[in-house]
């Protein structure tokens, strides 16, 4: 959304900003790892409809396959959904007029598995703190692959949120306990039980795996350990895995040549944290130079995903490329192709992503890899693959096409 003029605006308004709290949204640390895990893909999928719709949905393999566990493992699945639905979410903060405002909700308002695909919802209160930037940090994927440990990123998670600021603020060390889905073990009541198993073992992964580094604090009532705060910092080692909120992404110019394209503003700083500013501004030079285009955000997005292929392409290069069963005319590897772009233009970017991986994952040769990661889904050497794999992931995609 373009900014509004501040000569517009009068009173308050024209602060340009309000002072909020760092709001913070507690949930139960009793989630399993693959819980988190999958918490965070249902919210990164829903993410731009948050506000707009009611519903979200996903592709049940994709959503394992991004989650790490076996796409077949539909009960595992179902468990695990069962548990975001049965998990509550507690925040309790400013709101813009700085009136206090506490509220509680299930982390899904409701999950079901129908024909493939996985639907669910979050409620409104919820999903409008969540989709607040401000309120509630997005767990970058890549990042978050890398965790082994629930405790780890469950810290992690809860102490990103406060990167700007440097420091989680002083929580009390049952809030901890509850953060980390310890509270009423009675082991974990003695803060140095805490303290060796849970507290140094998670920093540790954090530090060694993330993009922040942690410092733990403590702060004693008498000679009792009462509260506990994590100093943040980046690290500049992993802090290219990081997709921040874009206030630096939105100042270069391949940001404004993206948004002037009529790409979305998350979809730019989302290709730009992914792809590079460099690789970003070689596909936007080779598609602005593409003539008889439809639509030049799809064409670029089919671009990044290395898929170079438009209806025009697809008659000759891209037709070419992926031409299946050697006796297939010409106009049936198009439609062909067409079909395979169009459906990969529909899913998200965090389905494309899982897609991209699963068919790769089915690559054994290193040079079927290589000419896949160069040329996408208009890779010549695997063609036909590909056209298994897409009639395998939505069966009846090629039905009336000649000799399909």
């Amino acid at each position: 959304m373009d900014e509004i003029p501040r000569d517009q605006l009068t009173g308050a308004l024209r602060r340009g900003a309000v002072k909020k709290h760092v709001a913070a949204i507690h949930v139960s640390g009793k989630l399993t790892l693959l819980q988190r895990k999958l918490s965070n893909v249902l919210l990164l999928n829903a993410y731009d409809t948050l506000i707009s719709r009611t519903r979200h949905q996903i592709d049940a393999r994709t959503l394992c396959l991004m989650i790490g566990y076996n796409s077949n493992d539909m009960e595992t699945l179902k468990q695990s959904l069962r548990g975001l639905a049965e998990t509550v979410a507690e925040w309790d903060m400013l709101d813009e007029k700085g009136q206090q405002e506490w509220g509680v909700s299930s982390l899904l308002s409701y999950a079901k598995l129908k024909g493939g695909v996985c639907e669910y919802a979050y409620s409104p209160a919820l999903a409008e703190k969540m989709h607040d930037p401000k309120v509630f940090a997005l767990i970058n994927l890549n990042i978050q692959r890398r965790f082994t440990s629930g405790h780890a990123l469950a810290l992690y998670e809860n102490c990103y949120r406060f990167v700007r600021t440097g420091s989680t603020g002083w929580w009390p060390l049952e809030l901890f306990r509850r953060l980390m889905g310890v509270e009423g073990s009675a082991y974990y009541e003695s803060f140095k039980h805490l303290n060796a198993k849970i507290i140094k073992p998670a920093v540790d992964e954090v530090n060694r795996t993330s993009n922040i580094i942690l410092t733990a604090e403590t702060r004693k009532q008498g000679r009792v350990v009462s509260e506990i705060r994590f100093r943040i910092r980046e690290n500049p080692q992993l802090a290219i895995l990081d997709i921040d909120d874009g206030e630096g992404m939105r100042h270069g110019p391949v940001y404004a040549r993206l948004r002037a394209l009529g790409v979305s503003d998350r979809l730019a700083r989302q290709w730009l944290g992914v792809h590079g500013e460099d690789e970003v501004e070689a596909k936007l030079d080779y598609v602005e130079t593409r003539k008889n285009v439809k639509s030049m955000v799809g064409y670029l997005s089919a671009a990044l995903d290395g898929n170079f292929g438009s209806e025009e392409d697809a008659a000759g290069q891209g037709g070419a490329a992926i031409a299946a069963p050697a006796t297939a005319s010409v106009s049936a590897q198009a439609a062909r192709l067409r079909r395979i772009l169009e459906l990969v233009k529909s899913r998200s970017p965090t389905q494309r992503d899982a897609d991209r991986r699963l068919f790769l994952s089915q690559l054994t040769e290193a040079r079927m890899r290589d000419d896949f990661t160069r040329h996408g889904w208009v890779s010549p050497l695997n063609a036909g693959r590909i056209s298994a794999f897409w009639e395998d992931m939505s069966p009846g995609l090629f039905e009336g096409i000649e000799g399909a």
